[in-house]
């Protein structure tokens, strides 16, 4: 059995992904079960995170959002049964790679797949709803009549953040990047009642806007409750591929009195006059870690919660991604030097 792995060099240059032969116990371990892989999602690899977290081994598995069918489950499995469609994240510090035929998964990282939904969806969405519910509900603690702005919402993340949010009553900013981004957001309505889910766009393409006075305009001057965030600059003069981000004063400036500010910068460093700023609006930044729920099993009830109701959201059509083309499983190796350059933000493989 054949999956893909990543073996890490001296420099990030050297680091190479390679297909390499593994094979599975012949009995199953009591608490799992073993699935045939259907779909596998591609992300890049946090490689300073694994060293952060004392996972070194000279082979990285690759692929960890996965989508299959149980073939067989353990004798203490309760939660799943032969012939189930399942989908979940792996973690870490797992052994076998998602691109595998078949692998051996913890009951406890699965849930149970909606029979409507395909695989390509679902393991094209799976990390993206769990950032977004992980970003809304456990960090800024949304509420109807909340006004909150998502940075980049023509991403798989910031439109599931913004279908979530529109779907608890709050009230949604965006901005857009390209032209074409623009105009997808101005017409993006629900599938269940017709009304426009995003109350106004922002275009930061081009310097076509001012942002903080967009958005003062649209609040009144009080300013959002809730700012998501896709990366910020921390300087004014950075490269071409950080001028879409906003500036880190920005992202402060537009926040209101106790607002909550979302980010994914791991090395945000904040200025005592940002810190001012922050202290007079009594407003709060927390950082967005996409593996803080499978590093810990501490919460592992709440984290199945949120993966069932993103299931459950896909299948009555309250969270919808992009539909995004799945590559087959030969050119796996060369999507995912691509994602690992940035040149993709993601991929899906189907078996």
């Amino acid at each position: 059995m054949k999956g893909l792995y990543c073996r890490l060099g001296q420099t990030d240059a050297d680091t190479k992904f390679v297909i390499q032969e593994m094979s599975l116990p012949a009995n199953v371990d009591s608490h799992q079960v073993r699935v045939k892989m259907k779909a596998c999602g591609l992300s890049p690899l946090d490689l300073k995170l694994l060293v952060d977290l004392g996972i070194q081994r000279d082979l990285i598995p690759v692929g960890r959002e996965v989508a299959g069918v149980v073939l067989q489950v353990g004798s203490l499995v309760s939660s799943f049964h032969p012939d189930d469609e399942v989908v979940g994240i792996l973690p870490l510090d797992y052994p076998w790679s998602g691109l595998c035929d078949v692998i051996d998964v913890d009951e406890h990282l699965l849930v149970h797949k909606p029979e409507k939904l395909s695989w390509i969806c679902v393991a094209g969405a799976i990390r993206d709803g769990v950032c977004a519910y992980t970003a809304l509900h456990t960090h800024a603690r949304m509420a109807a009549g909340h006004t909150l702005l998502v940075m980049d919402g023509a991403s798989t993340f910031g439109l599931l953040c913004i279908q979530l949010a529109s779907y608890h009553g709050v009230k949604v900013l965006t901005t857009s990047h390209t032209p074409e981004q623009h105009t997808f957001l101005e017409k993006l309505q629900t599938s269940l009642v017709q009304e426009h889910l995003v109350a106004r766009v922002i275009p930061v393409f081009e310097g076509s806007s001012d942002l903080l006075s967009d958005v003062l305009e649209e609040t009144g001057g009080l300013g959002v409750d809730i700012v998501i965030d896709t990366g910020v600059r921390l300087q004014e003069d950075e490269g071409s591929n950080g001028n879409r981000l906003p500036h880190k004063h920005e992202v402060i400036s537009v926040l209101g009195v106790g607002g909550h500010w979302v980010t994914s910068h791991q090395e945000l460093q904040l200025d005592p006059p940002d810190c001012r700023l922050l202290h007079l609006k009594s407003a709060s930044v927390t950082f967005l870690n996409q593996e803080v729920w499978t590093s810990s099993t501490v919460q592992q009830g709440r984290y199945l919660h949120i993966l069932k109701d993103i299931m459950e959201k896909m299948s009555s059509g309250i969270l919808g991604p992009e539909p995004e083309e799945a590559v087959p499983l030969q050119d796996a190796t060369v999507v995912m030097e691509m994602v690992q350059r940035c040149e993709k933000k993601s991929a899906i493989v189907q078996f």
